[in-house]
C-alpha cells in the first residue's frame, strides 16, 4: 500500500464524505465539510489517500492554543492497516507545528480499537461525557495529549 497522507482541500469534500459515511452513526454533511474548508479557520483536516483515493481522514479545531480532535476516520474495507494510526501521527505532528500545547477528543466508550489507538499514541484519559452521543445516549470517554512541557 502507498499512502500518502496530505493537507484536505474542498476538492477532497465528496470522498471525505463517503468515508464517513461508512464510520459514524450521525454522519456530517457534505455542506458541514464544505464549511470546514470554506468558513472556519480553525479547522485543520488531513487525509490519507492511496492512489488518489481517499482512504481516511482526519481532523481538528484549534481553540484557544489547544486542538479538538473532531473526526478520524478510514474506510471501513481498510481498518486494522495502521491508516487510523498513520493520519493521528500526522494530526499531532501538524498539532505540534500549529504550536497547540494539548489535543483533547471524546469516543464512545464502546469504541475500543480507537481507544487503544489514542492510548498508544499518549493520549490520557481524563472522564467521562454521560450521554454525549445523541443517535443513543452513550458515554463519551474523553482524552488528553499534552503537547508541550512535562507530560508532553
Amino acid at each position: 500500500m502507498s499512502l500518502d497522507i496530505r493537507r484536505m482541500t474542498l476538492a477532497d469534500v465528496q470522498g471525505v464524505h463517503e468515508v464517513e459515511l461508512q464510520s459514524f452513526a450521525t454522519p456530517w454533511t457534505i455542506d458541514a465539510f464544505e464549511t470546514e474548508m470554506t468558513r472556519n479557520p480553525n479547522a485543520y483536516y488531513l487525509v490519507a489517500t492511496e492512489q488518489d483515493e481517499i482512504v481516511g481522514f482526519a481532523g481538528l479545531w484549534q481553540i484557544a492554543g489547544e486542538g479538538h480532535i473532531t473526526n478520524v476516520a478510514v474506510k471501513r474495507t481498510l481498518r486494522g492497516q495502521k491508516i487510523g494510526e498513520k493520519l493521528l501521527s500526522s494530526l499531532i505532528e501538524s498539532a505540534r507545528e500549529l504550536a497547540l500545547s494539548a489535543m483533547t477528543l471524546e469516543v464512545r466508550v464502546s469504541n475500543t480499537p480507537a481507544r487503544s489507538l489514542y492510548e498508544k499514541l499518549g493520549f490520557r484519559y481524563a472522564g467521562t461525557r454521560k450521554r454525549y452521543y445523541q443517535d443513543n445516549n452513550e458515554d463519551a470517554a474523553i482524552y488528553w495529549l499534552a503537547l508541550e512541557g512535562e507530560d508532553a
